[in-house]
Order: structure tokens, then C-alpha cells, then sequence
């Protein structure tokens, strides 16, 4: 497309986002220096129109951008432009009061809704894609047991597992060892690993208790639907627009999993994308409800050493109200640790150390994998017209401040 085309449709497309009203060639002329006359403007406007790019809703009326022009505005644009420290420091403030990770989701979500004034969606953190950070076996009756499994983005997932004369000091035992081979490793990475050394235990009890936490892990590792979605923005974004435009997407909006495949994925290949974020218009959603909206989607929970998506938001401005608790559960963990070492039965963990390298080079593909992906997505969903600057900005930043949040707890 030439030069001075691709300024016009940009002037277009902005004028329609602000005014949402189809655009003239003389407006154009009077309120962007294209350096041309307004019937030089009419003429690349309806160039465009034969080339897809806007089209004209009535024959007297100035042209719309399509969702090809959309598509080539987006792709235009440099780079995200990034929020002003107040707005970053507004952010800070707002979410630095959360209690618990529930609680920066709920609150990242009203936040981006507020922000953008559209449907924000924030994901809780696939398990898949967690470390371990600490396993529990708490005895709840004679034959059975609760497995809970703390990760090192702050979720947690519990698994009733059934026993047979599992006594406390083999349990104890059975606790030491487990969290001694499993933290740090993903879920499937452990069940790997127990799956493995299961075959060596001779106590029968004891085998069959691995084999069942195996199983639980594994479970846990697949089922990503049980996962939260925390949504906000849905009400104000009805008050805004006509309601009969925007009915199929609430209807889509009640399909969660196929929205959250459909971020899940965007935040994929936003982790590629030098901006950040991925932006899907209408058709490209490939959700009929969709069709009249747009999707921006960026992943949080990086790896820290793997990212540098936090620096704007430094672990003395993040999460303050959880701080002490991250802190609190590593020094647990280690306390745990030291109680229960020399106890660890020395039979399994010598048996298992061979078998343990076996898969150590698949352990560290998958940990390198898992490093490179975001552990959950944000988003926001709104109309096409939608301000793709102001959102894009938005999406990020959240995100940014996600990101640094698992990182500190990490």
C-alpha cells in the first residue's frame, strides 16, 4: 500500500475509533496534515474501499474502516505505547492491597475493566505450567487422604487419594521423601519421577500410596478446565453499546472454555511478539459470537530469569499484602526439609537417584519449555472500534504487574 494511503486509512481508522461515526474526506483534510486536498483524500479513500480496507454504509455518508483495516492499523502500530508512571503508579497502588492471588485476579480484573471500559477476562494460573512448590498428605480417615499440592504461582489443588495401613511414621517419612524429589519440578515432572521410584519401594503400602499421588498429579496436570476465570466489565460495556450488536458475544462469553482456549492460545503467541500482546479481529477469533469484537491478549507468570516483562514493576512495589506469606512458605518448606531429612529412608532415595537421572534431560527440556510459556492469560474483549492503543497499553501493564507478582512468590 503506498505511503500516503496507509496515513489515511490510520487517520480513518482513529477518527472512527474516537468519534464512531463514519469519517469524511473533508474531516480528514481539516484535522490530520496529510498534505493533500480533500478530493486528493476522497480519491485514496475509495481506492481502499475497492482494496477491502473501509467500507461505505450509505452512499452519502463518509467510509468505516473493515476488519482488514483494522487488521493492517494494529500490525502498523511500532510498538505498545507505554503507560505514564502515574498511571503505572495507580496500578501499583490499586493492586498492592491483594491478600492472596485470588485476590490480585479479582482485582486485575475490575482494574483492566475499568481501565478500558470492556470485558476484562483474567485467568488463574494453569497448573500445567506450575513448579511445585510443597505437597501435603494430610490423614482426614483411616483410608483416606488429602493431597494438597502448592505451586509456585500461589495455587492450590487438592486430591482425595485412598490408603490402606499407611501408619503416621510412614507417612511422615513418605512426605519428607516426596517433597525432597518433587519441589521444583512441574506436576507431570513429578508424577514422572514417583511413577518411577514407586517400582523400588518394598513396602507394599507405601508403593501403592506413590502410585495413587501419581495418579492424583496426573489429574491435576490434564485438568485445566477446573481452572478459575475471573471476569469483569461485562455490565458497563452493555450500558455502552446496542445491545443487539453485542448479544452474541455475551453468548460467547458463557462458552468459558472455549474463550479460554481461544486466550490461552493468544497468550502463546503473544510470549513471540516483540509488543507483547496479540490482538484477534472478528473472523480471526473464529468465534461466530465474536465476530463483531476484538481480543487482546497477553500472558503473565513468566519466569523471571526467562523475562524481563517486570521491570517496571519491582518486587518492593508488588503484592505487599502477600509478601510475608510467600516468605512465611519458603521458610516452611525449609523447616519441613530440615525436620524430616534425616529420616528420609535411605532405601528409596538410594534406589532412586539412578533412576532419577535417567529422566533428568527430559525434566530439563520440559522445565525450559515451561519457562518460555505464560503460567495464564489476561484480556480484554470489547468492539472493534475498540481503542487498540489505549487497550493494548493496558493488557500489557496489567500483565507486567502479574508477571512481577509470580516472580516475588517464586
Amino acid at each position: 500500500m503506498q505511503s500516503r494511503r496507509m496515513m489515511v486509512l490510520r487517520a480513518v481508522v482513529e477518527d472512527y475509533i474516537r468519534s464512531q461515526e463514519p469519517v469524511g474526506s473533508a474531516a480528514l483534510a481539516k484535522h490530520h496534515q496529510l498534505g493533500v486536498s480533500s478530493a486528493t483524500i476522497r480519491n485514496d479513500m475509495s481506492a481502499l474501499e475497492e482494496e477491502g480496507y473501509l467500507i461505505q454504509p450509505h452512499t452519502s455518508a463518509g467510509r468505516i474502516p473493515t476488519e482488514k483495516g483494522y487488521r493492517y492499523f494494529v500490525d502498523g502500530l511500532a510498538a505498545v505505547i507505554p503507560l505514564s508512571e502515574p498511571q503505572r503508579r495507580a496500578i501499583r497502588n490499586f493492586l498492592s492491597g491483594s491478600v492472596s492471588l485470588q485476590d490480585t485476579l479479582q482485582r486485575s480484573a475490575r482494574l483492566l475493566a475499568s481501565i478500558t471500559g470492556q470485558v476484562a477476562l483474567v485467568a488463574a494460573p494453569a497448573l500445567s505450567r506450575a513448579s511445585v512448590r510443597r505437597i501435603e498428605l494430610v490423614q482426614v480417615s483411616m483410608s483416606m487422604l488429602l493431597a494438597v499440592v502448592i505451586t509456585d504461582t500461589g495455587s492450590v489443588a487438592q486430591h482425595m487419594l485412598q490408603i490402606s495401613d499407611v501408619n503416621a511414621e510412614e507417612l511422615s517419612q513418605s512426605i519428607a521423601t516426596i517433597n525432597k524429589l518433587c519441589v521444583g519440578l512441574s506436576l507431570r515432572e513429578a508424577a514422572r519421577t514417583l511413577r518411577t521410584i514407586s517400582t523400588t519401594i518394598a513396602s507394599a503400602h507405601i508403593r501403592n500410596l506413590l502410585r495413587s499421588l501419581v495418579d492424583a498429579l496426573e489429574d491435576m496436570h490434564i485438568g485445566e478446565h477446573t481452572h478459575d476465570l475471573y471476569m469483569a466489565g461485562a455490565s458497563q460495556l452493555a450500558h455502552r453499546q446496542t445491545m443487539s450488536d453485542f448479544a452474541s458475544l455475551f453468548d460467547a462469553l458463557e462458552e468459558q472454555a472455549v474463550i479460554m482456549r481461544l486466550m490461552t492460545a493468544m497468550s502463546e503467541e503473544a510470549s513471540d511478539c516483540a509488543s507483547g500482546v496479540s490482538v484477534a479481529i472478528g473472523s480471526e477469533t473464529h468465534n461466530p459470537g465474536l465476530l463483531h469484537a476484538s481480543v487482546v491478549t497477553s500472558g503473565y507468570g513468566y519466569d523471571p530469569d526467562a523475562s524481563t516483562d517486570s521491570a517496571d514493576f519491582t518486587s518492593s512495589n508488588v503484592g505487599s499484602g502477600n509478601a510475608g506469606s510467600g516468605n512465611a512458605d519458603a521458610v516452611y518448606v525449609d523447616s519441613v526439609k530440615a525436620a524430616f531429612i534425616n529420616n528420609i529412608d535411605n532405601q528409596l532415595m538410594n534406589e532412586s537417584s539412578s533412576q532419577a537421572d535417567v529422566s533428568t534431560q527430559e525434566s530439563n527440556i520440559d522445565r525450559t519449555h515451561r519457562q518460555n510459556m505464560p503460567v495464564a492469560f489476561i484480556g480484554s474483549i470489547g468492539p472493534q472500534h475498540m481503542d487498540y492503543v489505549a487497550t493494548m497499553a493496558a493488557v500489557k501493564a496489567v500483565a507486567r504487574y502479574l508477571n512481577a507478582f509470580i516472580a516475588q512468590n517464586r
